[in-house]
């Protein structure tokens, strides 16, 4: 099997990586971060520009991945660094490449702040191709 693993760095998303690496030790993983420029704060990209800002975030996604070998215990995982909007970006990648489930982290937020901020998992939900699992 084939696991999708959505990481950013937040605490949903290692215990999304925790638990791929724990429940499906001898399926590939394939851990993928994604970098959302439209996500900038404001003058960000009028500031650095585009090129500079990508560049800084694919640093950090750099980062991100060492420190989830670290974390990972020996286990082995591909990593993908993909750009645009997360759920969207998520989803395009599942259907694109052999991935059976993917996994991705969730706040658990409910009532007015789910409304609000929305949720990446729940557009991921119900836009995947193949299986999710959430991990809070």
């Amino acid at each position: 099997m084939h696991l999708l693993v959505a990481l950013d760095e937040s605490e949903p998303g290692w215990a999304a990586l925790e638990y791929a690496l724990s429940e499906h030790p001898d399926d590939e993983l394939t851990v993928v971060h994604v970098v959302n420029l439209s996500e900038s704060g404001y003058g960000e990209v009028g500031h650095l520009g585009t090129g500079t800002m990508l560049e800084q975030r694919r640093e950090r996604a750099a980062a991100l991945f060492e420190r989830a070998r670290e974390r990972s215990g020996g286990h082995s995982f591909d990593t993908e660094l993909i750009e645009g909007r997360p759920a969207r970006a998520i989803v395009d990648y599942a259907r694109e490449h052999p991935v059976d489930r993917i996994v991705i982290g969730s706040h658990g937020r409910t009532g007015v702040s789910r409304a609000l901020l929305g949720s990446v998992a729940e557009r991921v939900v119900r836009r995947a191709p193949v299986p999710v699992t959430i991990v809070r």
